[in-house]
């Protein structure tokens, strides 16, 4: 998807693979799914397009964030030296990060502009090396640009179009959607990358400032929530066992995970149980106990996932079967894992795979 290269590199000069230092698992770039599914392409249509994950925005407001989200990271790296480490993509500096992010806008909107029936090259993606010897301001109108003609090019083509996409969906609202999360990753990367450099922290936010070195990522809930449910959707895709036949070793009846938002109102139902114990992969917005639960801020969930937290990071209890129940309201960056580790783990690494392509 383009998340899948987000902020790794790839093919071309300069692209570079991206990998997480601290944590068990490389972090997905994030742009891309595995080949098989790039078979996909027209004809699948919107009611197909992520299973049980239907998009919860709507087509207008992924178009908008998808500008918004660019120009939330445009103001957080104003002064930004380009030479700047990405921790969470060690092998990439900030300018790499910010062209590999207009190269996956270019490339969404040619897709989708041209009506893109076949595969189109995502060498836009991956070759960062447009980044050497640009300053600060040519880099923020590269990415500006590329926002805005995105967004300009799904609105004129509608959500329901028929264009090739690298998963299930084959529409414009696929890509306005991918487009909206793989800007949400990026920024919170260039947040790292930002926050690891500068000996006061930059925030905006209400409340303590976070200590150097700590990120100030915020994302609306909605976002996250929809974030997480097309990552969900992909990591429940029928060719995660084609592209990880060992994943079916972690197969078990009455074996689920339960990732549980704890900074969300009882009535936004933000849980999402994840079911090991049939043939298939399976996930649902249910709040349940489960052999292994995360509990988090809906933020910390989607950094996790996407690799750009570990789980060893995070605070552990026991192992067995457990449900990540109770308030835990208190909007505090916390990750709390109960139960079996080890299971998260490897589930979190096998169904990634797509963001390591």
């Amino acid at each position: 998807m383009t998340s899948g290269r987000a902020a790794g590199g790839g093919r071309g000069a300069g692209a570079r693979k991206c990998r997480t230092p601290v944590a068990a698992r490389r972090p997905p770039p994030a742009a891309r799914i595995p080949p098989p599914a790039r078979k996909n392409a027209l004809g699948s249509g919107p009611a197909a397009l992520y299973r049980d994950g239907m998009p919860s925005m709507s087509y207008a407001r992924y178009c908008a964030e998808i500008v918004a989200q660019t120009d939330l990271l445009r103001s957080r790296i104003e002064g930004a030296d380009l030479a700047t480490p990405v921790p969470t993509c060690p092998d990439w500096n900030l300018g790499q990060l910010l062209w590999h992010l207009g190269g996956a806008h270019r490339w969404a909107e040619t897709i989708v502009r041209t009506r893109a029936a076949e595969p189109v090259s995502d060498e836009l993606v991956n070759d960062v090396s447009g980044a050497t010897g640009k300053d600060l301001a040519a880099v923020d109108a590269w990415l500006a640009e590329g926002a805005g003609q995105l967004a300009d090019t799904l609105r004129a083509a509608g959500p329901e179009a028929q264009v090739w996409t690298v998963a299930p969906g084959g529409t414009p609202e696929f890509w306005a959607r991918r487009m909206v999360h793989e800007t949400v990753v990026h920024r919170a990367d260039a947040d790292f990358a930002i926050a690891a450099a500068s000996p006061a922290p930059h925030t905006t936010t209400p409340g303590p400032a976070p200590a150097p070195g700590v990120p100030a990522f915020t994302v609306a809930q909605e976002v996250a929530i929809d974030a997480l449910d097309e990552w969900m959707c992909f990591a429940s895709l029928p060719l995660v066992f084609e592209a990880k036949p060992e994943l079916r070793d972690l197969m078990s009846e009455g074996r689920t995970l339960h990732f549980h938002a704890t900074d969300t109102a009882p009535e936004t139902a933000a849980d999402w149980l994840i079911g090991l114990d049939g043939d298939t992969l399976t996930w649902s917005r249910t709040h349940a106990p489960a052999t292994v639960a995360v509990r988090a801020p809906l933020a910390e969930l989607l950094l996790l996932v996407y690799g750009r937290r570990a789980t060893h990071e995070a605070r552990t209890t026991g192992s067995g079967n457990n449900s990540a129940s109770g308030s835990g309201n208190d909007g505090s960056n916390s990750v709390e894992i109960v139960g079996d580790l080890p299971l998260l783990d490897a589930w979190l690494d096998g169904v990634s795979f797509w963001l390591k392509e």
